[in-house]
């Protein structure tokens, strides 16, 4: 199993992350930066903006993008209307994008219908919120409910260098995902890069108290629905915004809208099955391992996983109708065949409600695996 190097320099990472942001402009190219409205890329757009103020790069040059996901709640859209109002007075470019992107719902794995289609056109009396009078919704390049704006924009915006906000310790498997995408090409003296193709993300090595500790310093607003997700009990490194519909962020929905007071109305209008989360969230559909879903299943007969797993995997053609979700069935027999020996109690249980609760991009089965692996390098270790 590999090993993630670090070396620690003689500045911090703030330091580190402005030199990456002037060394991107020095290039004399266009530069995209992507916005979502969330504590990184506010730390990110602060950043940008201060070395703008100080004459250091060329706002001319800049084009903010804010991929509108439609299901997003009030305070985060006050927000990049904010910094669009910022951005734009110093002469950099917003495109603020209402497209009909594809888009993964955790919701969608119990149709036959895998993707939820972001401003469908043909749902628009039902769309959770009205997009920006100015905001793109058209746009003769986009292949419309076949892409998602991750392809899309790849293929749009190569004419110059992608800056954004993802950094390491979001999770394990990025750790991984970075280290090897920044590393596969050295230059002539052996050094690494930060980038991947004309993509760099400046903040790569933040850690999450460093992101929280610059927005208090330099006083930058925050969107009040991170404070909402802390007061209804969302552990401190889960505080992430994200469309409504993803794995990591349904469950919060029946708690949040205690402050949004008709918010489920209208997701429940936009997706109907919105309210299996309400129903189900502390349950292995949604991959909860809460003191409420303990007591739930007290009284419950322990689970063969193995048993579950191998019935799982019998049938996956009739079972899994479409295309993506027969690639992801397959994906994790042929994991199961890989490492399920290795795996223990734990790790099978973990296994089957992963693959049970959908994993429409497959990060649950990579941090799965590495956490297999890690396991394997520490018995061997040990022994």
């Amino acid at each position: 199993m590999s090993k993630v190097l670090r070396t620690y320099a003689s500045f911090d990472v703030v330091e580190a992350a402005r030199r990456r942001i002037r060394n991107v402009f020095s290039n004399g190219c266009k530069v995209y930066l992507s916005f979502s409205g969330g504590k990184d890329s506010l730390c990110l757009a602060h950043l940008v903006m201060q070395e703008i103020t100080t004459g250091a790069v060329d706002p001319a040059r800049l084009t903010v993008v804010y991929v509108d996901e439609e299901g997003m709640y009030p305070d985060i859209i006050e927000i990049v209307h904010h910094w669009r109002k910022r951005f734009m007075a110093v002469g950099a470019g917003f495109e603020w994008l209402c497209l009909e992107f594809k888009h993964f719902s955790c919701l969608n794995a119990l149709t036959s219908d895998e993707s939820f289609i972001l401003w469908d056109r043909a749902k628009a009396d039902r769309w959770i919120r009205t997009p920006p009078s100015f905001a793109i919704q058209r746009d003769p390049r986009l292949k419309v409910g076949q892409e998602t704006y991750q392809q899309f924009l790849a293929r749009t915006h190569s004419d110059g260098i992608n800056i954004d906000g993802v950094r390491m310790a979001e999770s394990y498997q990025r750790v991984k995902y970075m280290s090897r995408s920044m590393t596969h090409r050295l230059t002539p003296e052996g050094q690494g890069g930060i980038s991947t193709g004309n993509r760099i993300s400046p903040l790569y090595d933040w850690k999450d108290s460093d992101v929280w500790q610059y927005l208090l310093e330099h006083n930058v607003q925050i969107p009040m629905s991170y404070l909402y997700m802390w007061q209804i009990g969302v552990a401190k490194n889960r505080l992430r915004i994200s469309q409504f519909f993803s794995v990591d962020t349904i469950g919060n929905l029946y708690g949040m809208s205690q402050f949004y007071p008709d918010l489920l109305e209208r997701v429940i209008g936009r997706e109907e099955n919105a309210y299996l989360a309400l129903l189900y969230y502390d349950t292995e559909m949604f991959r909860r391992n809460t003191l409420n879903r303990r007591e739930l299943e007290k009284d419950d007969a322990p689970k063969d996983y193995r048993a579950l797993l191998s019935d799982a995997f019998r049938n996956i053609a009739r079972d899994y109708p479409t295309e993506h979700a027969r690639k992801i069935a397959m994906d994790y027999r042929g994991a199961y065949l890989n490492f399920g020996s290795r795996m223990n109690a734990n790790h099978l249980k973990r296994f089957y409600e992963a693959f049970k609760a959908g994993d429409p991009k497959g990060r649950s089965l990579r941090g799965l695996i590495a956490v297999v692996k890690a396991n394997d390098l520490k018995e061997a270790q040990e022994a």
